[in-house]
């Protein structure tokens, strides 16, 4: 991994001549994500993360927290929030921007011994479960680090819509055998490409089935359109 998603999050930071992210998908051509988006505050998050921040309660995880933009609102709520990524020089970005407690890890390798209250998916967090299959791995994993009274709080979208309508009103998917919302996603920046990743765009019945299947119960606390924030609680 390049880490160029990270890359632009410390070039931001450290007014290192940034330029815009641009992604694409199998199913979408190249889109620009203007790299300061990631730095938004509150007030200019979408209702979903805003309503997941609003219900965050106790010692809370943020999982994928990229810029830190969500652990550091609550930070200054004065929530016991730890903040995970992958990428490097984001978490050296979000050190820079005064999170406190904020590590380069893996969420399916964490210690299952420590606990929390809130566990935090958010900006599609549905992307990071990758297909179908591995779902089935983070949820066990959510179950072993939730508190009895623990929730997550996850977003995604539906992302039927992108597809073609027939004459009948159903929809035109290709048949490759794989669910429609398992899709690769590249991340280009200052003209190099990172190495492709499979990203999840999962509809909220599919999460909610797998979700039954681990016996965890799954509600839908907000919609926006055709995204949605669930939140996830042991059965």
């Amino acid at each position: 991994m390049k880490d160029l998603f990270g890359q632009a999050i410390l070039d931001y930071q450290t007014n290192n001549s940034p330029e815009d992210l641009y992604t694409e998908t199998s199913i979408s051509e190249l889109d620009v994500m203007p790299i300061n988006y990631l730095f938004r505050d509150y007030d200019e998050m979408p209702l979903l993360e805003q309503k997941a921040l609003d219900l965050t309660k106790g010692k809370t995880l943020d999982v994928g927290c990229g810029a830190g933009s969500h652990s550091l609102y609550l930070q200054g709520k004065e929530v016991e929030v730890s903040a995970i990524d992958i990428s490097p020089k984001a978490i050296e970005a979000c050190r820079l921007r005064g999170l406190k407690n904020v590590n380069v890890q893996n969420f399916l390798e964490l210690d299952e011994t420590e606990k929390f209250d809130t566990i935090l998916f958010l900006m599609n967090g549905t992307g990071i479960f990758q297909n179908l299959v591995l779902i089935n791995v983070f949820l066990d994993k959510i179950k072993q680090l939730l508190t009895e009274n623990g929730q997550v709080l996850i977003d995604g979208t539906d992302i039927i819509y992108m597809f073609d309508e027939d004459e009948d009103g159903g929809k035109w998917i290709p048949s490759n055998g794989n669910y429609y919302g398992e899709l690769d996603f590249t991340v280009h920046y200052k003209g190099e490409q990172e190495e492709t990743i499979q990203w999840l765009y999962l509809d909220f019945d599919t999460l909610k089935n797998a979700c039954n299947y681990h016996q965890l119960k799954c509600v839908k606390v907000k919609t926006e359109e055709d995204s949605y924030l669930a939140k996830i609680t042991l059965a």
